[in-house]
């Protein structure tokens, strides 16, 4: 198992570890919840999860490819996931490079869904590609003319923040409208429940999803009004960078015609111009190892 990619995939809910080979299977896999308590021991958890890979990879791991909910900060190598209170400003490189002794490359953990998908997923060869992730939010990244683009600081391609609804609710990022505030799991089913679904409080997106494929009307427009949003959020984007192809992943993303119907019927109303007729949506397909694969092709890339 020669030339190894270490790849560590941090989220709020799960870390996970593991090693990839060059033709971008995942060969070894760890992962633990993510500790809530305090900074050192969310990396007491990750550095476990390092270690146990080195360990497994038995001299052969070549570099490390991170992917991290954001914000993010490449010139810093720190993150400060929202989902992840207790890291603000962790410096994740500096600790895995002096861990390891191996070069270090961070990114987003939507730029590493979407490199991954690339690689060997649903976005194979795409040369502009917007890879993203409908779920508890929604995150995306960006491959231009083939390649990984971070932007200025790391966070380029985050389009759960592109605004859909300038008077619409605020959002957790501080702004209003975004179309993480329409299209998120938790904010489709609380528009739901607002508008007359008869759940439990503590429903939740799975619950959402059953509903509508069951026949409510209110879980389908809950739904339709989130693939709207998401459609409207992907022609501005595609007219932004010219992309040929989006493919979409996550919880809410599985839920399969729910969504992409009524999102690709909207997209032919919002896409109106010349060069986005051909633009595509396609369901992801690497699953939960999508964010590990993503991380290495990240680090391959340089």
């Amino acid at each position: 198992m020669a030339d190894l990619t270490l790849a560590l995939d941090i989220g709020g809910t799960k870390l996970a570890a593991g090693l990839v080979d060059p033709a971008g299977a995942v060969v070894h896999r760890g992962t633990v919840p993510t500790p809530r308590t305090d900074a050192e021991a969310v990396w007491a958890a990750a550095e476990s999860l390092v270690v146990e890979a080195l360990a497994a990879g038995r001299g052969e791991v070549r570099r490390v490819g991170i992917g991290s909910a954001g914000p993010i900060d490449l010139p810093s190598g720190t993150v400060s996931p929202i989902n992840l209170t207790v890291w603000q400003r962790f410096p994740i490189v500096s600790r895995v490079a002096a861990l390891t002794g191996l070069p270090v490359r961070l990114g987003s953990d939507g730029l590493c869904m979407a490199m991954g998908e690339r690689w060997c997923g649903a976005g194979r060869d795409a040369q502009f590609l917007l890879g993203m992730v409908v779920s508890t939010g929604v995150g995306g990244g960006l491959v231009l003319d083939g390649a990984p683009y971070d932007g200025r600081t790391g966070n380029a391609g985050h389009v759960g923040h592109v605004v859909v609804d300038p008077d619409g609710a605020r959002c957790s990022c501080g702004g209003r409208g975004c179309v993480e505030t329409v299209a998120a799991g938790p904010r489709m089913v609380r528009w739901a429940l607002d508008h007359g679904w008869p759940a439990s409080p503590q429903a939740d997106a799975r619950d959402l999803a059953a509903a509508a494929l069951a026949g409510d009307a209110v879980a389908r427009q809950a739904y339709q009004r989130g693939a709207r949003a998401v459609a409207a959020m992907i022609a501005s984007v595609g007219a932004v960078c010219d992309l040929d192809l989006v493919v979409i992943g996550g919880g809410v993303a599985r839920s399969g015609a729910l969504l992409f119907d009524p999102l690709r019927a909207a997209l032919t109303e919002y896409a109106g111009l010349s060069y986005l007729r051909d633009l595509t949506v396609a369901p992801a397909s690497l699953g939960g190892d999508a964010g590990l694969v993503g991380a290495a092709a990240l680090a391959i890339a340089g």
